[in-house]
């Protein structure tokens, strides 16, 4: 689990998407990673939320932006993306068992 501290714009993107900037606690530290979230989320909501993320995938090159982890969702009835997250407040750097 980590905290949302930055989202931007990703005008590279093939499809509309963000780059986010994720607080993963003090061992792992700050990570990036690019997400088609643009359809329910407005840029300027997702900093202090947390978020559920996958760090044991190596990094992905996107365009000029290089994607260190992978941020988890599920798609609604119309394929956009809900991300998931935890149901209240925990560590960032919990992990999920």
């Amino acid at each position: 689990v980590g905290t949302l501290v930055e989202a931007q714009d990703f005008p590279e993107a093939r499809k509309p998407a963000y780059i986010l900037v994720v607080d993963f606690g003090p061992e792992i530290g700050l990570r990036k990673s690019s997400v088609q979230i643009t359809a329910l989320y407005r840029k300027e909501d997702l900093p202090g939320r947390q978020v559920l993320g996958v760090l044991n995938f190596p990094p992905k090159q996107i365009g000029p932006h290089r994607a260190e982890c992978l941020i988890t969702g599920f798609p609604d009835s119309d394929g956009a993306v809900v991300l998931a997250m935890p149901e209240r407040p925990v560590p960032n750097g919990s992990k999920l068992f």
